[in-house]
């Protein structure tokens, strides 16, 4: 699993906006994205990302993180601030509708990622029930254990709670026949599977263990295709011991670390499986070692990749902290 691959660089996209942290393509090709000060953005013409065209589709008047199409072209917002979001990008700015903002009662808090089954019931993630997104890192360093997946049936308005006790849930994926759910427990490194049908419907277990980085957005483009990982850093063994240690110590650990300067290094990058859990492309990063595949970031790489998705045999790479997008070959699968 800790056998590295280098991504050969298309490009890199500047966006008129800061932290495009999910990214998804539609079938057209174009890609959708949500920027920090609220706005979803639409990129075409990636096959020239110097030229590529970027409009406004909509804006949610909170921080938007994880995205997924609906059949019919509208699209999920997940927003940090607490609410799940149906955005119609062919509406205009105000096409925006609140789906649900609580789950069992309380309000929701950092919402990350969503599904949408055939049937139309939603399934998404709460990363964290203590620390809000600005605060990711100490979520990351006390080991809170406090993510949820959470399901929110067609019509209803209040989520239901289906799984509790991640380690900051995070990115989901649909199996191919839509018998389980994949989830991304950034904090234990670790990919989950949630079975929805069959005897083990309702019951969780480990997919994928010791990935070698932090798991973030997950992406499957078809239901025979594989299921890319974004890897938003590198393995930190002193995180391991102190997620050993007790509760605690890693509560006064994670009120030092929110106050210091995260600065991502070099390690983040990308894998594929299937829905047996095995690698089908191998932890690949978005630069080689003896090259600067993006000009705009000739020191540091690409930072912090938080999100990948496939189109056109390209693989277009989204980020927390970067003011763009990279583009990248997409490497053959096994």
């Amino acid at each position: 699993m800790d056998r590295r691959a280098a991504l050969v660089p298309l490009g890199y996209l500047s966006l008129p906006g800061q932290g495009p942290e999910d990214v998804v393509a539609d079938p057209g090709g174009r890609v959708l994205t949500g920027v920090s000060d609220g706005r979803i953005l639409r990129v075409d013409g990636l096959d020239d990302p110097p030229t590529a065209r970027v409009e406004q589709v909509g804006e949610i008047g909170g921080r938007p993180l994880g995205l997924e199409l609906l059949p019919d072209g509208d699209l999920l917002v997940c927003s940090a601030d607490g609410a799940l979001l149906r955005v119609d990008p062919d509406g205009g700015a105000g096409a925006v509708r609140v789906l649900t903002e609580s789950a069992a009662g309380e309000r929701l808090r950092f919402c990350s990622n969503v599904v949408a089954l055939p049937d139309g019931t939603l399934y998404f993630t709460v990363s964290s029930r203590v620390h809000p997104l600005q605060d990711w890192m100490g979520d990351i360093v006390e080991h809170t254990g406090t993510g949820r997946l959470l399901r929110l049936e067609p019509g209803a308005r209040e989520a239901e709670v289906v799984l509790e006790g991640l380690q900051f849930a995070n990115g989901l994926a649909r199996s191919a026949d839509d018998s389980f759910l994949i989830v991304a427990e950034t904090g234990a490194r670790r990919l989950t599977r949630f079975h929805l049908t069959g005897p083990r419907a309702g019951r969780a277990e480990p997919l994928v263990e010791q990935l070698p980085g932090f798991p973030d957005n997950l992406w499957r483009g078809a239901p025979d295709g594989p299921v890319w990982v974004a890897l938003a850093g590198p393995r930190v063994p002193p995180l391991d011991l102190l997620h050993r240690a007790g509760p605690a110590v890693r509560r006064r650990a994670a009120r030092l670390a929110v106050h210091v300067p995260y600065r991502p290094w070099g390690g983040t990058g990308v894998l594929a499986i299937d829905d047996e859990g095995r690698t089908v492309v191998p932890y690949s990063q978005p630069w080689s070692r003896g090259g600067t595949p993006f000009p705009a970031r000739r020191r540091a790489g690409f930072r912090m990749v938080t999100s990948v998705c496939e189109t056109g045999g390209r693989l277009v790479l989204g980020s927390l902290l970067e003011r763009g997008l990279a583009v990248c070959e997409a490497p053959l699968t096994r």
